[in-house]
């Protein structure tokens, strides 16, 4: 049974509105669920990313850090949808934030595998989100740029706890459908075009609650802040992106993120207390 109950944030927005609304909230339940993986399924996450011919996951042991814990959350609210351009332009009109950007000394000092011409199509200029991306997720976003929306909206973001429950369900499945990975489901390198589209083009890939693209996409802030005492300026992010391997994708797996990072593979939504 999905449980749903669905509200607009904004009251003008009609019940005809509201399955297309930016800010339809989904509530979950409180109550117990499967956080984290176990020796099983981090071992299918590694093999189906070694079936891509990537090696770097199980090199790196990049899922070993998913403690499989059952943990107890109050009932919360969490966005449906992704954050989209769109919607954050709303609130650069209403705020003095600035528009998502980087420059190219900037982009280039995070070292990131892909080209300071990636990140260009996702740049706003003028302060408007690039023509014809209203509906897609909004990117290059740091993390209090995040919160700093959030809060605008009388929200904050998810822990990563509250994520995950929401992305997989309480009884720990892989993915938010289920525990075999399908390509059609969600936008990554498997099967999407290697960039962003609509927040609304991968709804069959829904989790147990509907909440739409909590697998690939793009990775998305939470409000836990890396347990690594190495990396005191970093958050969680989860769910993998449009140009990440099946393994990455699952529920439970997570890394860290520099604060301050403005990256073409990161968005956000937001959540609230009840």
């Amino acid at each position: 049974m999905l449980y749903l109950l669905l509200s607009s944030v904004f009251a003008k927005a009609s019940s005809a509105d509201e399955e297309t609304s930016y800010d339809t909230r989904v509530t979950i339940p409180a109550g117990t669920f499967i956080m984290g993986s176990d020796k099983a399924e981090r071992e299918y996450g590694y093999r189906l990313d070694e079936s891509r011919n990537s090696s770097a996951s199980r090199r790196f042991q990049w899922f070993q850090n998913e403690t499989r814990s059952t943990i107890n959350l109050p009932a919360y609210w969490i966005d449906k949808n992704l954050v989209s351009n769109k919607a954050y332009q709303r609130f650069i009109d209403d705020t003095d934030t600035v528009a998502p950007s980087v420059d190219k000394s900037t982009w280039e000092s995070y070292r990131l595998v892909h080209p300071y011409k990636t990140a260009q199509r996702f740049i706003w200029l003028n302060d408007q989100y690039p023509t014809g991306r209203g509906d897609h997720p909004v990117t290059l976003v740091s993390h209090n740029d995040a919160m700093s929306y959030c809060e605008w909206r009388g929200a904050r973001l998810p822990s990563d706890a509250e994520w995950e429950k929401a992305a997989r369900g309480t009884n720990g499945q892989y993915f938010p459908w289920g525990n075999v990975f399908d390509p059609k489901k969600l936008n990554s390198a498997d099967a999407g075009p290697y960039d962003t589209t609509s927040i609304y083009r991968y709804n069959a890939g829904a989790s147990p609650f509907g909440i739409f693209n909590m697998a690939g996409m793009v990775f998305e802030w939470t409000n836990t802040q890396c347990p690594k005492p190495n990396r005191p300026n970093a958050a969680i992010v989860k769910g993998g992106s449009w140009d990440d391997y099946p393994g990455v994708t699952r529920s439970a797996a997570k890394h860290c993120r520099p604060n301050a990072i403005k990256h073409v593979l990161i968005g956000f939504r937001c959540a609230g207390d009840l």
